[in-house]
């Protein structure tokens, strides 16, 4: 698979249950360093809230991850958070839910459908978008082969990252669809002049 799901901008939710308020935000992410950020946004933001719990996926695959339960009980928080991303299948993505305890209980079983319903709001809210794994590739060459080389960038619709044109040689870092990746390096191997 060289596509991925992800959100396009951030989004809010909410739900509440016994006078607890759970306030769900979610966001495009593309690193921890991000998480962090926000998790002190969220933490300075709503310094009153009881819980700020968060569970998010990075990588095209989703395979870095972390639920973060914030003192609610043992995988009450943060997996049902975690799991609404898992089903949707979206990555790159961070879910924070704010809570206010409003004086009641909720109960293991309360607060997974709550921090669930939370977070699930939130990703209702959020317009998806489905994004391509690129690869980088970089050539040499020189000056006579270019017009070759820059056809190929045409046809393929590839991104040109950077291009260095020396008084000798030539090269340029271009991104790649993952699956076109190997016919891009025959293509400019096959390049002869």
């Amino acid at each position: 698979m060289d596509t991925y799901i992800t959100i396009k901008s951030p989004a809010e939710g909410y739900y509440t249950e016994k006078r607890s308020k759970f306030y769900a935000f979610i966001h495009p992410v593309s690193s921890a360093e991000e998480v962090k950020e926000l998790n002190a946004h969220y933490r300075k933001k709503y310094y009153d809230a009881r819980h700020v719990c968060y569970s998010y996926r990075l990588g095209p695959d989703g395979a870095l991850f972390r639920a973060n339960d914030d003192g609610e009980p043992s995988s009450t928080a943060g997996k049902p958070i975690l799991g609404v991303l898992l089903s949707a299948n979206v990555t790159d993505a961070v879910i924070f839910v704010i809570r206010y305890y409003g004086g009641v209980n909720l109960g293991t079983g309360g607060l997974i459908v709550a921090y669930r319903a939370a977070a699930a709001d939130a990703l209702a809210h959020a317009e998806q978008t489905e994004k391509i794994v690129e690869r980088q590739l970089t050539h040499s060459f020189t000056y006579p082969e270019m017009n070759a080389v820059m056809k190929i960038v045409k046809d393929m619709q590839l991104r040109v990252v950077s291009q260095d044109f020396g008084s000798t040689t030539c090269s340029i870092t271009l991104a790649v669809r993952l699956s076109d990746y190997d016919t891009l390096r025959a293509r400019l191997q096959d390049i002869r002049f």
